[in-house]
């Protein structure tokens, strides 16, 4: 009585051996058996290597087709040692035997499981027109060209079809060592130990490079993904600077709305519901900047008590760095006036940084700090000297050049950070001031 198929699911799910065997044959379904005559040229190889390095510069282009001459040298090789064995005269079989391997070894450059199976398929036709030779199942070309095309292969495969291909060559050499008969000697048994060895290279190889282009990935993904949270976290701190200095001006303005009718005896109600409307409306302003804002702030983020620094704070800032050990002059052209804050508070954080820099990248330096008052807004120039006695610089990771330029570009300004040809650095800076914030509010020059 036969089994239906109900009681074929009632037994359960199948053996752990079943499943291992299951995707054991997956696994050679895979690599040996999908598509294996698909066409896959083999790519010319980058030219970063130490040995392109090496090579003239005349020459280094070529490099990247290296691997193509190798293996187009193998099948010339195959073909040589058919000639140098000979095959007692007969032309057809000398062709055939020498050339059909060849043809397998250039195959890898195209199609390289393809390449495999013609590798194999051919063996038992050139033993036979080989009959002169002593050895079975592979001639000398065979042999040789059959290792090049299993280690073509798995370098452009990987380990799974290395492994496989073994086996199938032990498969193969096994069936003609029973079935077929041969020669007095074997070469199947050299061939599995040259074969192993030569694909144990490969992998071990293949595996190297593999975890090689993995860690460079990773290492460009945590540089890229470095760079973006050191941007977040400028911009936070820009934010939270703008939103001290925003609030600040928004409740003034809400104040002097409330105060303004009580100076001006009996104003007309016009003016009373002008100065009310200005400050519901600065009132809602900050309210919504609040809300806006607010949410950049960390829940360990306090406020700052004291006025954010501006460029009158500027000595005290030298005064610091010349304490930390750097010599530093300053010098300021045009007409000294106030600024918007914003202006004046990214200024003295440019220069702050600029010196900062200077500290950790240039010990022993001297810097020279630059400040210009234009009639378009203001130029900074920061510029250190090369680094001098027996401290060694600080290595950095680029962050104070990326905040710098943030406040430069939240101000439509310029900014060039470039070397100098004495060996030092230079950072100049220009932000424009608006002719309106250039006024006061009785319209004259500040």
């Amino acid at each position: 009585m036969t089994d239906t198929t109900e009681q074929l699911k009632a037994r359960g799910p199948k053996s752990p051996e079943y499943h291992l065997v299951r995707e054991a044959l997956g696994g050679l379904r895979e690599a040996l058996f999908r598509d294996p005559f698909a066409y896959r040229l083999l790519p010319p190889r980058t030219t970063g290597g130490w040995p392109a390095r090496l090579l003239p510069k005349r020459i280094r282009g070529y490099a990247v087709w290296a691997p193509h001459a190798m293996v187009i040298a193998a099948a010339l090789c195959t073909v040589f040692i058919a000639y140098q064995v000979g095959l007692g005269g007969n032309e057809v079989a000398y062709l055939l035997a020498g050339f059909v391997p060849a043809a397998a070894v250039l195959m890898t450059l195209v199609r390289p499981v393809g390449a495999y199976w013609v590798s194999i398929v051919s063996t038992p036709f050139t033993a036979v027109l080989g009959d002169t030779w002593d050895g079975w199942p592979w001639t000398p070309p065979a042999f040789f060209a059959h290792i090049v095309v299993m280690v073509v292969v798995a370098a452009r495969t990987g380990p799974r079809t290395a492994a496989w291909m073994w086996l199938g060559t032990a498969a193969y050499g096994l069936f003609a060592e029973a079935f077929l008969g041969g020669a007095s000697s074997s070469d199947a048994p050299p061939m599995l130990f040259f074969s192993a060895l030569a694909l144990l290279i490969t992998t071990v190889v293949h595996v190297r490079r593999e975890a090689q282009r993995e860690v460079t990935v990773q290492r460009t993904v945590t540089a890229i993904e470095r760079d973006k949270r050191t941007l977040l976290e400028e911009r936070t701190t820009i934010a939270r600077e703008l939103h001290d200095v925003v609030a600040h001006h928004m409740s003034v303005v809400a104040i002097q709305a409330e105060a303004a009718p009580y100076r001006v005896e009996n104003p007309p109600p016009e003016l009373e519901q002008a100065f009310v409307t200005i400050r519901e409306n600065a009132v809602s302003a900050l309210t919504e900047l609040r809300r806006v804002l607010g949410v950049v702030r960390a829940e360990d983020y306090e406020a700052p008590d004291a006025p954010q620094p501006t460029l009158a704070d500027l000595d005290r800032l030298l005064d610091n760095v010349r304490d930390a050990g750097l010599t530093v002059d300053k010098v300021i052209t045009g007409a000294v006036r106030e600024l918007p804050q914003g202006v004046e508070l990214s200024a003295y954080r440019i220069v702050q940084e600029a010196l900062s820099n200077s500290l950790r990248h240039a010990p022993g330096a001297a810097a020279r700090v630059e400040v210009g008052y234009v009639l378009g807004g203001l130029g900074l120039r920061i510029v250190n000297g090369p680094a001098t006695g027996l401290v060694k610089p600080s290595p950095g990771a680029g962050h104070g050049i990326t905040g710098m330029r943030e406040r430069v570009t939240m101000l439509n300004g310029e900014m060039t950070a470039e070397p100098t040809a004495e060996g030092g650095y230079e950072v100049t800076v220009f932000l424009p001031v608006p002719l309106a914030d250039r006024l006061d509010p009785a319209g004259e020059d500040a």
